[in-house]
């Protein structure tokens, strides 16, 4: 599958979900304010009713405007008297169960002679008794009101509308479970088309690599055929030695390849001594300047490291530091500048290797460790390799229980940092 084909396949799985979830969050926004609107309405109803029976019982007169909605949980109710706590809370229950009403409510009892909340209580519709026990609930100040009422508190309002949208919470459901599919494909799409290119990255970079000696083999082998090199003893052992070390930089290369592929932090044997990182970058500085200063660059030093020691394994540990120099001297545009660093931090000894080279771009930073992986670079294959060196290096780093992470940017060069426990 093309990039091209890829790229349309996923624009148009977002784009449809994108429909899809504003749909959806439409639809049950104008579902939730319509039961919003319904629980309202059987509220003001029920507790105008609680009212009327208060004003018959008490034969007093039609109060204006009975019931005010002060907020969107808390109703309050006019009446002309006092009630009892007791007739109150069993007046309002038999209401709200008349509509359906059966969720916990608080409510409070406001006497304007004393100017404060008398009484204020929570129901429970799951306890069968009636008995009125004061405790502490949200309806405990008087409200911007005159006269008496009574007010009542849903404090779990939004929990009870969205119990009677059901039907609407299983299709979100569903719909949730069809983003999280639509969002797995996609991934695995994806994923197959990273493995992909780096099958198809390592193929070419495999056939670049063994394509010189196989053809310098084969010239050899035709040049021995040859009647007038079998005369010529000298020519002949030439040829030979010819086949044999590409023959053996052939099987070097595949070793290589085999012995560094089936490699996992699980299989490293890692012979833990205490060892001197500064000796190992000094000798690794060492062994590149020469080859930098030919080039016009430079490898500058600074170990700052009061406690320069660790528990590793000094040759996989040397090797990461030669990978890590190498990789800046390869990947160099200009005139090569290698910076490395040491300090102290938290127990750790920190180690920067910083260069001047091309960069990495942001989208490859996350899968520079993986195997066989290489920054695409199309069909040019001036920097040769197998996508194994920074591998092996991230292994071995978990192998000692250490870590490396890179900053980097385009133009700008990288900086592979690496993070060591010091050793006691």
């Amino acid at each position: 599958m093309s990039r091209r084909t890829i790229v349309i396949v996923v624009l148009l799985a977002v784009f449809s979900l994108g429909v899809i979830i504003a749909g959806q969050v439409f639809w049950v926004r104008k579902a939730y304010g319509i039961q919003e609107r319904q629980f309202n309405d059987h509220v003001r109803l029920a507790l105008s009713n609680v009212v009327e029976e208060i004003l018959i019982m008490n034969k007093d007169s039609a109060v204006t405007e009975p019931v005010l909605q002060k907020e969107s949980n808390f109703f309050v109710a006019n009446i002309n008297d006092t009630p009892s706590p007791f007739l109150l809370e069993k007046l309002i229950k038999d209401e709200f169960e008349r509509y359906n009403l059966t969720e916990d409510f608080e409510y409070g009892i406001y006497d304007c002679f004393t100017d404060s909340i008398v009484f204020a209580s929570r129901v429970n519709f799951s306890k069968d008794d009636f008995v009125v026990k004061p405790e502490r609930v949200s309806i405990t100040s008087k409200f911007e009101q005159d006269g008496h009422y009574f007010g009542v508190l849903f404090p779990n309002k939004t929990a009870i509308i969205l119990k009677q949208l059901d039907f609407w919470m299983y299709s979100s459901f569903v719909i949730f479970l069809i983003v999280v599919f639509f969002s797995y494909t996609i991934f695995v799409i994806l994923r197959h088309k990273r493995l992909s290119d780096v099958k198809t990255d390592f193929i070419n970079n495999m056939t670049h690599e063994l394509k010189t000696p196989i053809s310098t083999i084969g010239l050899s082998a035709e040049a021995l055929l040859n009647p007038t090199v079998k005369s010529e003893p000298g020519r002949m052992e030439q040829y030979v030695n010819i086949i044999k070390n590409e023959n053996q930089r052939l099987r070097s290369q595949v070793d290589k390849v085999l012995q560094i592929a089936t490699l996992t932090p699980r299989k490293v044997h890692v012979k833990l001594e205490k060892i001197n990182i500064h000796e190992i970058i000094t000798k690794a500085a060492g062994a590149f300047k020469i080859s930098l200063e030919e080039d016009g660059g430079e490898i500058i030093t600074s170990l700052n490291a009061d406690k320069p020691f660790i528990n590793g394994d000094l040759v996989h540990i040397t090797n990461v530091i030669y990978n890590l120099v190498d990789n800046a001297r390869k990947y160099t545009e200009n005139t090569p500048k290698i910076e490395i660093t040491t300090s102290n931090e938290k127990g750790n000894i920190i180690i920067k290797v910083k260069d001047n080279g091309v960069g990495i771009a942001q989208s490859h930073l996350g899968m520079i460790f993986d195997k066989f992986y290489r920054v695409p670079t199309g069909n040019l294959h001036n920097v040769k390799g197998f996508g194994l060196g920074l591998f092996y290096v991230n292994t071995i780093m978990k192998a000692h229980g250490a870590r490396i992470n890179v900053e980097s940017k385009i133009g700008k060069g990288s900086t592979f940092t690496l993070r060591f426990k010091n050793s006691e």
